[in-house]
């Protein structure tokens, strides 16, 4: 631990009379679960952790195996914008260990921490950026419609007041708590918005984005606004997205770029797409981890369904963009198919870990597919080698249960666990009826 930072957090709460800190902490699924603990703990938690009861967080331990340690991590405390400025408080991210201090498997935190520390070993350093798109909608009734709070489109300044306030808020928070925001703006879809945050290292990034969807949940309900994440909310308009790009750096210099290509690409950078890209089927359902996710996932709906790359063509599963003045930090590629729902750090660590393998086994890439894919049929598409992405949660699943390379990405216990709750959200899915199955067959059949 940086004795230098734990300093400066126990001497910040004192002198921001910080109340109550949060140690935070995800499950499995990425959903955020709280400590909270009173300024006088905060140094004990540093050195020891706190103890908790494991079996009461989906994912974690057995019944019969249950305590665990949450190990605060300093480089992450922050103060919290909201809530009382007469009893501050702050959080802080935590690892989860075993409580003979060994990490914990169940942690998917500790997961992007291994993946991150092997590809530092191999001299690399893993950055991404995310586009981060999600809705606002009116306060939602049980069984109603969701309403979006505006009618824009693309790049549209509302007249909604509500809507461009929120997004101004929601960047000004971030900026706050450390999080630098590139560029916001109203997105294609009526209430669609995204914030494209900064480029940094993979673990800060999922921290962040964790972060960001509490806040911006936090900040729209105190408007009296629902903001969500939901891949696919809203029958017939775009889902939502978390568009990634990424780039790998040895020291100060892009391991992607290479002046002597044509595209500026490295063989790095073509290997670690190829990975990608012969991987992808495996990864996607940790990348796209619920059933309404595969609702976006649809031809002519701004999101990917083909296993293919190209410079400037947003129907492939990567786009290469192409860097401003042919900058040599700026070459990275953007990986289309996540959204916003899905567990950070267990997406991160399987993209990190299917490019890596790319490398590590000279991956080759294939030929760019720089046609509009949805225009072509695929019987043609099969013909030329370009597959397409899982069309559900359960073929998804089916791609994953085979996958050597998830299983041990992920480790056992959590790929085992992960597969036993999507199995059974799919089994709960399927015995849904819909209301348009009611309104096709009810008058016909």
């Amino acid at each position: 631990m940086n004795e230098q930072q734990r300093a400066y957090v126990l001497r910040s709460v004192e002198e921001r009379g910080v109340r109550l800190i949060r140690l935070w902490f995800t499950d499995v699924l990425g959903n955020i679960k709280s400590l909270a603990i009173s300024p006088p703990e905060l140094d004990n938690a540093l050195s020891d952790g706190m103890t908790f009861d494991g079996s009461s967080i989906d994912g974690f331990s057995r019944v019969q195996e249950s305590d665990v340690l949450a190990i605060p991590d300093p480089d992450t405390y922050e103060l919290l914008p909201w809530g009382d400025s007469d009893a501050p408080e702050a959080r802080i991210f935590c690892d989860i260990h075993h409580l003979d201090g060994t990490p914990f498997e169940g942690d998917p935190r500790q997961v992007l921490r291994r993946h991150v520390k092997a590809a530092h070993e191999a001299g690399l350093t893993f950055y991404l950026a995310p586009d981060i798109e999600y809705f606002y909608f009116e306060p939602l009734a049980p069984g109603d419609e969701p309403v979006p709070i505006d009618r824009g489109g693309f790049f549209d300044v509302t007249i909604n007041d509500t809507t461009d306030a929120l997004r101004k808020e929601s960047i000004r928070t971030l900026e706050t708590m450390g999080i630098p925001v590139e560029y916001s703006f109203h997105e294609d879809a009526p209430g669609q918005q995204e914030i494209d945050l900064r480029h940094t290292d993979a673990l800060t990034m999922a921290d962040s984005v964790m972060t960001f969807r509490l806040a911006v949940r936090e900040l729209a309900a105190r408007r009296g606004v629902h903001a969500t994440f939901m891949p696919k909310p809203v029958e017939g308009l775009q889902g939502s997205g978390m568009h990634l790009h990424m780039s790998l750096f040895r020291g100060d210099d892009n391991a992607f770029y290479d002046e002597n290509d044509d595209y500026d690409l490295s063989d790095t950078a073509k290997s670690f797409m190829a990975g990608l890209l012969r991987h992808a089927n495996e990864i996607t359902a940790v990348t796209n981890q619920t059933v309404n996710s595969y609702k976006r996932l649809v031809p002519n709906f701004e999101a990917p369904v083909h296993i293919s790359w190209a410079r400037n063509n947003r129907s492939g599963l990567i786009r290469v963009p192409v860097a401003k003045k042919t900058n040599p930090l700026a070459t990275r590629i953007e990986y289309r198919s996540p959204d916003p729902a899905c567990n950070p750090y267990l997406a991160f660590s399987l993209i990190l870990a299917a490019g890596m393998k790319g490398i590590e086994e000279g991956y080759e890439l294939p030929e760019e597919a720089d046609a509009n894919l949805f225009e072509i049929e695929d019987e043609v598409l099969e013909k030329l080698g370009i597959k397409q992405l899982p069309h559900s949660l359960d073929d998804a699943l089916r791609q994953m249960e085979h996958s050597t390379l998830v299983r041990e990405a992920l480790g056992e216990h959590i790929f085992e666990w992960f597969v036993r709750n999507k199995r059974s959200e799919w089994r709960m899915y399927k015995t849904q009826v819909t209301p348009f199955e009611r309104h096709r067959y009810m008058g016909v059949v």
